[in-house]
């Protein structure tokens, strides 16, 4: 084993197991310490979920459900082990987190000897006020979480599943997995005002990345928000849109403190405090009425009304003596005050750094506050101070941002003033002149080298004459994985002035088949195929399906809804592909030739389909459930596994029906008998992926695709080699001769 690891990772190996065994012996005297807090954390989450959690968390999941749907909604244990296993596991889990940090603690000697323990200390005051900070913000992300976005969300998947038909019977499990995921991730968005604010202030990434950025930022919660939350869009925007919101609070307090540590030489607290004491009395005042009036006029009754709304059983109490109330009005008023003075403090420094960057120093412009106007009519000095590299970093910026006449007015502006700008002295104007004479060799202006290295991104989207590699010159020069990418890469450049309208259908039919299922569909479809099956299975006495995950239905309709419009946009994108194709050599009908393909494949799909739906799904689930039927017995099949079993016994017949038919059609096409049944490998690489993709998410069920799939496939090359007569005259020969 350890000959397989080169040296440097063998060192690291060794070096970390010899720091893991320092600190066991560091702490060898303490471990009993680190045992108990180990032991307080498990034993204390295993009887709080016992005794308290689980009704908490049914409370919550019902909070904002009819009687009608509640009384439905039900949460099971599919084993006898499954609660106490579940319990045990989450103990664990907490148990280790609240021991980790002592153990640490205690064999911190071996960490210093090793220069792994922080040699400058951070004061205590300072952990403590980011310790509270971080417990603050995890509350609040978790509070929302249980008092806004779970009861909807919960109520709104239970809902859709008895609108289909279906039992909300859910895995105790799987509904706490679903749950604790959620809040792991409303709790770890909580940080991020603390995360930007101290990633700015050290300057790991600069306020100015986090500002630029913003737009990269939105596409990255609502991606995060999609793999925490329910596939559909009520339920994301709820997740997106407090997170989007958060991230624009953190970016003023990036702001603020990035502010604040760049003037913090300059920064006068006092003076501006003088300056504008009689607002910061004012605001002292107000924000001591306002707790006042609060509590004189009912506000703490309004605020216990809508934690009952909500489903909460928490109250706030009213302060019980004139004392205690005007000590809150008090400390209402110092804090508003304290507020205010960190605004104005920040206001006067913000001020200042406009006033020396804009005035005193032109240089220092920041080039992402200006649009392309504002780069033409920059000063000089602005683009002397640049490096060519900063140049071009701040033309890519532009671009990223989507903004190509601000980038090349950045390039424009370099080569006019960038080589000639400066103090004007001598020593400056060398460096010019040599960095001039260098762009001359590389082929002219720093201008001309950015446009043709950009060429090809701005070409991408317009309509501008391709240009196609020589398939010759592939088959003499190019390997074979080279070949292949120089194909796709040919094929998709073809269709990239055609990929609004693919893409639109695509989401068009998905939309409009998400939307049928859940406004009904996949009921109608459930009882229909119900009405089919023999008198003795009925829903009521032996067959039920049931959700076992509160995410169960919308995911299955997702996904069936995303196979639907593949085969929809299939002839489509295969329409606007064929040009390409055929210059490749890889087909050699003309385009038209594609509405053929459509309609053999639709037929055989079709044909496989109703052959699927009226006899072979109803005798296989039958035969299935029989054994059940005699034995008295009752089937709660899953939504999941239940629906992909009418798809692979319906649907799933014409796609191995069409495998032949598919290969035929490309043998007709010019792709030879020889070349399908050398490219198995490939083929079954390409169907474990589709099955991966478009499966339940288990490996028997993936096999379970793609071995029908491949022995279809295996059925087309038999029947090709009876038509082809064994690959020596094909339907039609390729233009050239395979390898």
């Amino acid at each position: 084993m350890s000959s397989a690891l080169d040296e440097d990772t063998r060192a690291t190996l060794d070096a970390g197991r010899e720091t893991a065994g320092a600190m066991l012996r560091a702490a060898q005297k303490d471990l009993q310490k680190v045992f108990i807090f180990f032991l307080i954390g498990f034993l204390g989450t295993f009887y709080a979920l016992r005794l308290y959690v689980w009704d908490f968390l049914k409370r919550v999941t019902r909070a904002q459900m009819s009687a009608g749907v509640s009384g439905d909604v039900s949460i099971i244990a599919q084993t006898p082990f499954d609660v106490i296993l579940l319990q045990a596991k989450i103990g664990l889990v907490v148990g280790v987190v609240l021991a980790l940090p002592v153990f640490l603690y205690f064999s911190r000697d071996a960490l210093v000897e090793r220069g792994l323990w922080p040699s400058s200390p951070v004061p205590v005051w300072q952990l403590v006020l980011i310790f509270l900070g971080m417990v603050t913000l995890f509350v609040l992300g978790v509070a929302y979480g249980y008092f806004v976005f779970f009861p909807f969300t919960f109520a709104f998947l239970a809902q859709n599943a008895i609108a289909a038909g279906f039992s909300p019977t859910y895995s105790i499990v799987k509904w706490a997995q679903f749950i604790f995921l959620l809040t792991a991730s409303f709790g770890l968005a909580s940080q991020l005002p603390l995360a930007m604010t101290g990633l700015s202030y050290a300057e790991i990434v600069p306020y100015e990345t986090f500002r630029d950025k913003w737009r990269h930022a939105a596409v990255g919660v609502f991606a995060v928000g999609a793999l925490f939350t329910p596939p559909d869009p009520f339920t994301q925007i709820m997740w997106a849109i407090p997170v989007l919101a958060l991230y624009g609070v953190s970016l003023y307090l990036a702001k603020i403190v990035t502010t604040a540590r760049r003037g913090s030489e300059k920064m006068d607290v006092a003076a501006s405090v003088r300056a504008h004491w009689n607002v910061i009395a004012g605001v002292g005042v107000v924000g001591a009425l306002l707790v006042y009036a609060f509590f004189e006029r009912g506000g703490v009754g309004y605020v216990n009304d809508g934690l009952a709304a909500i489903g909460s059983d928490y109250v706030i109490l009213a302060p019980s003596s004139t004392a205690l109330l005007g000590g809150y009005v008090l400390l209402a008023g110092v804090a508003a005050a304290i507020v205010a003075v960190g605004y104005f403090v920040y206001h006067d420094l913000d001020d200042l750094a406009v006033v020396e960057a804009g005035v005193g120093d032109p240089s220092k412009i920041d080039l992402a506050d200006l649009d392309a106007d504002g780069v033409r009519a920059a000063p000089p000095e602005v683009f002397g101070a640049l490096s060519e590299d900063e140049a071009m970093a701040a033309a890519g910026d532009a671009l990223d941002a989507g903004e190509r006449a601000k980038a090349q007015a950045i390039i424009d502006r370099f080569d006019e003033d960038g080589d000639s700008g400066g103090d004007g002295t001598d020593g400056a104007a060398a460096p010019a002149e040599s960095e001039a004479a260098t762009a001359a060799e590389s082929g002219g202006s720093i201008g001309d080298r950015f446009s043709r290295a950009s060429s090809t991104f701005f070409d991408e989207f317009g309509d501008d004459e391709e240009s196609g590699g020589d398939s010759d010159a592939a088959d003499g020069d190019e390997s074979e994985f080279e070949g292949y990418y120089t194909d796709i890469a040919f094929i998709l450049d073809s269709i990239t002035s055609r990929a609004f309208r693919i893409v639109g259908l695509f989401m068009l039919v998905l939309a409009g088949t998400f939307g049928w299922l859940y406004t009904g569909g996949i009921k109608r479809v459930y009882e229909d195929f119900l009405s089919r099956l023999p008198a003795q299975v009925t829903p009521e006495e032996v067959l039920n399906v049931v959700a076992l995950h509160p995410m169960e239905a919308l995911v299955f309709e997702v996904k069936f809804s995303t196979i639907v419009a593949g085969i929809v946009t299939a002839p489509v994108l295969a329409y606007y592909a064929w040009p390409a194709l055929r210059e490749r050599n890889i087909i050699r009908q003309r385009q038209r030739a594609v509405f053929l393909w459509t309609g053999a494949l639709a037929a055989g799909l079709i044909g496989g389909f109703a052959l699927g739906y009226s006899t072979i799904a109803p005798g296989i689930i039958s035969w299935l459930v029989n054994d059940a039927v005699q034995a008295n017995m009752v089937i709660a099949y899953r939504i999941t596994n239940f629906f992909w079993l009418i798809f692979f016994t319906t649907a799933g017949i014409g796609i191995l029906a069409d495998v032949p038919i598919l290969m035929i059609l490309l043998n007709s096409a010019g792709v030879s008998y020889r070349s399908m049944r050398g490219r198995w490998r490939e083929v079954t690489v390409g169907v474990l992926a589709f099955a991966a993709l478009f499966t339940p998410a288990d490996v028997l069920t993936m096999f379970l695709v793609t071995i029908p799939l491949m022995a279809a496939y295996g059925i087309g090359l038999g029947v090709l080699f009876v038509v082809t007569l064994g690959g020596r005259r094909d339907l039609a020969p390729p233009r050239s001769v395979d390898a």
